[in-house]
């Protein structure tokens, strides 16, 4: 089955074509400046490139223009658009509506219009993104793919917040957790290479990026991670603050006197990586900063190294016991520095990395273990794989409905 997997924004639309039965990318391409003029970069899986420029109006062409792409007979790679099963759709935020991937309805356009104000960045251009494919392809099923699923067997007292619940029931405030799409994949990765069945499974899985959140997987399930209501919650990212004492919240508000929406902005933009060194939201920059002697980068570095090491042990705790530790995502992968600061100090639990191995492991496409012998926690580097997810989760509905 050839299945289209569709992540869209507000002025932008990623796309990946897989074949769900190789679990291969046909091809995959961005297109951007939707609404403004309009650009589309395109790949197919032998690596060849195509660049154009193309007016998009909106998310409707935007889909016809990827479609007509990926017909072309000299750049495509299907014969003809009849060739595309299914259109999987990942949606970040399910709110209290959603907790399972699920089949495009009216009903359930309906639902997530309800959820706009969960996720008013990036609701309202998935919606958008499902209006464009559904004009384009009316008669080919849909799927919505939910980044909050996969956290909602949390327990209550892990997604409840200790506020009076006439306010929590009347605006649903709880904790929904976010890269949901993304622990899942890793976490079964994870069980995998542990060879046990997953009931006996503890893991704690670090998906670590300009974006980062943490879960335990308890049994195959999550029981607790570290974003809350909104992806601002947990730990110290790119340009976001993660947990503070709400109170500085309302302080600052006051000191600088912001409105709501400016103190949102200057918590999700202003601050995390950036805010601490007062430059560089990148974690690239910040390992060069280090190097380079900068203090206030190797700051930030040991900020966040020692949040992740309070919410492995935490979550230890909650699960009575680790089996194993995942990271995950750009600089998860990517930065073997992040997972030494973190892994080291951390012998009480029984973790011991490889640290040469460690370090040589960055970029790479398969799952490495960097735990020694020894080590009585497993330590795993897993490229993770949210589109495949996503691609499985809607061939599994659309084949459901052919029974």
């Amino acid at each position: 089955m050839y299945v289209l997997v569709v992540n869209a924004g507000s002025s932008s639309l990623k796309y990946q074509l897989f074949d769900t039965v190789k679990k291969d990318v046909i091809a995959k391409g961005l297109c951007e400046r939707i609404g403004i003029d309009g650009i589309i970069e395109h790949k197919k899986a032998d690596g060849t490139k195509i660049k154009q420029n193309i007016p998009m109006p909106n998310h409707s062409v935007a889909t016809k223009i990827v479609v007509d792409m990926l017909t072309d007979k000299e750049n495509g790679c299907i014969s003809d658009m009849s060739e595309i099963s299914a259109v999987g759709h990942r949606i970040v935020h399910g709110g209290k509506f959603f907790s399972e991937s699920t089949l495009i309805t009216e009903e359930v356009m309906q639902k997530l219009e309800l959820c706009r104000d969960f996720a008013p960045l990036h609701t309202p251009a998935s919606i958008m993104g499902i209006q464009g494919c559904l004009a384009v392809m009316p008669n080919v099923p849909q799927v919505a793919v939910f980044d909050t699923a996969f956290h909602q067997t949390m327990p209550a007292q892990a997604y409840t917040y200790a506020i009076s619940n006439e306010i929590a029931e009347k605006y649903a405030i709880r904790k929904y957790g976010f890269h949901g799409t993304s622990h899942r994949y890793v976490s079964a990765e994870m069980i995998k290479l542990l060879g046990k069945p997953a009931e006996q499974t503890k893991i704690v899985t670090c998906h670590i990026g300009n974006g980062s959140s943490i879960s335990a997987i308890d049994g195959g399930k999550c029981v607790d991670t570290t974003m809350g209501f909104t992806p601002l919650d947990g730990l110290e990212m790119g340009t976001r603050c993660g947990s503070i004492d709400p109170a500085v919240v309302t302080f600052i508000m006051k000191k600088e006197g912001f409105t709501p929406d400016e103190m949102s902005d200057y918590m999700n933009k202003k601050c995390g990586f950036l805010g601490v060194t007062g430059e560089f939201s990148d974690s690239r920059d910040i390992e060069q900063g280090i190097l380079d002697g900068n203090e206030k980068c190797k700051l930030a570095a040991e900020v966040q190294a020692y949040q992740i090491k309070k919410y492995i042990g935490s979550y230890a705790a909650a699960m009575n016991g680790l089996d194993a530790i995942v990271f995950t995502a750009g600089m998860g992968e990517n930065c073997p520095e992040m997972r030494e600061r973190v892994c080291t100090g951390m012998e009480y639990l029984g973790i011991e990395i490889d640290k040469e191995i460690n370090a040589k492991t960055w970029r790479q496409p398969n799952n490495v273990e960097i735990s020694t012998k020894n080590s009585k926690v497993k330590v795993y580097v897993i490229p993770t794989n949210e589109e495949l997810m996503i691609a499985s989760d809607t061939e599994a509905i659309v084949n459901s409905l052919n029974k």
